[in-house]
């Protein structure tokens, strides 16, 4: 089990971005029994950031007004994208702090760090203003969150040796995509012998619920468990994971998430040619890779909800499942909000993680859903 500064971490992490809600704003309540199950469970490990909206409260309210503060880990990262100056960069720490009401941070990272952001982090002295941070002790383990290419990702460590650990996107259907490059970064992360934190386990829910010949190939083999299991179950397998993260949404994805990770087992030499062969088969999927982190949307001119409407098609493009896609769209895209209503200004391109060409889709969705022949 992977130990920093004398801490054992089990394998699976809280991702609290995507939180239960009532309404517009979230369940308290229902976080509260998740983060008991999570607690209860032996896991430690919860995830959040500065631009999580509401997250680093849900946190203080759920979480650390109610247990004892070494009884858990908590992690939240610093995002320069949306700091107009090197003084608003780092008021974000002392934000974080006082929104989670913590006293410092087990985990703190640099968020999200790509090839058109990342000398932002060296324009406002982020980097060394995080390791003074550590040196007062109100960090404990630094890090930075990733997402482009193995290239980066190598002169980044090579130039801040400092860091304890990197968060890296890993899943088996982006293993080999050469956007996302997720076994070449992970294979950099351990040339550096740097511990993991794994983002996007289940590609934002997607593989949760695969293309059918996937689903068919895992329920084979394991009926009784969820294709989500398969998901995070790969990753934690890998050397080199200090935990996993799943943004769980309700009870029922915690319950499922612990009943596998509690007594976690490595892949075996069957589950692995299992995973190979879903590989093979996603690799001609013609779905949309969104992982839906929603980056996209807060800046998008036309208030078009682009992760749902991906969403949509993916019904069909996956599944085949053509009435519940065509609902699913319109539930998603009202009238002026459409993907016809796009403007293409590409914003929403500049800050995909996953480097998507989301006009094309848009359009790809206007030729599925919006024209008569649809």
């Amino acid at each position: 089990m992977p130990v920093i500064y004398g801490k054992e971490t089990p394998k699976l992490g809280f991702g609290l971005m995507r939180l239960p809600k009532k309404g517009m704003v979230f369940d308290i309540e229902q976080v509260k029994t998740m983060v008991d199950m999570f607690l209860d469970a032996g896991f430690t490990y919860f995830d959040t950031a500065h631009v999580y909206l509401g997250s680093e409260n849900a946190a203080r309210k759920a979480l650390v007004e109610r247990h004892p503060r070494d009884s858990f880990t908590l992690a939240t990262k610093m995002n320069a994208m949306v700091a107009p100056t090197e003084k608003s960069a780092k008021k974000q720490f002392k934000t974080s702090l006082e929104r989670t009401g913590a006293g410092y941070f087990d985990y703190y990272l640099l968020h999200s760090l790509m090839a058109d952001n990342y000398t932002r982090y060296e324009k406002f002295h982020l980097w060394d203003f995080v390791s003074e941070q550590k040196e007062k002790g109100l960090i404990r383990n630094l890090g930075f969150s990733f997402h482009a290419g193995p290239e980066l990702l190598d002169k980044l460590l090579t130039e801040h040796p400092e860091v304890d650990f990197v968060q890296l996107q890993i899943n088996y259907a982006d293993w080999e995509n050469p956007k996302v490059t997720s076994r070449a970064n992970y294979e950099v992360a351990r040339k550096h012998g740097k511990l993991i934190t794994v983002m996007e386990p289940v590609k934002g829910g997607n593989l949760a619920n695969p293309p059918e010949e996937v689903r068919k190939l895992f329920k084979q083999i394991h009926p009784g468990m969820s294709c989500a299991s398969w998901a995070i179950r790969f990753v934690a397998s890998l050397d080199g994971i200090l935990t996993v993260l799943s943004g769980m949404s309700n009870v029922d994805q915690m319950r499922d998430n612990l009943s596998y990770m509690k007594n976690f087992q490595p892949l075996n030499e069957e589950e692995q040619k299992a995973i190979h062969r879903a590989q093979r088969i996603l690799g001609k999927s013609s779905t949309v890779p969104c992982t839906a982190c929603s980056y996209c949307t807060k800046g998008c001119p036309q208030q078009i909800r682009i992760p749902d409407i991906f969403a949509a098609m993916n019904k069909q493009l996956g599944n085949g499942q053509m009435a519940e896609a065509r609902e699913s769209y319109f539930q998603a895209a009202p009238e002026g909000h459409r993907a016809s209503d796009c403007v293409e200004c590409r914003q929403c391109e500049g800050v995909c993680p996953q480097h998507l060409p989301i006009t094309d889709h848009l359009k790809q969705a206007v030729q599925m859903f919006e024209t008569k022949e649809s």
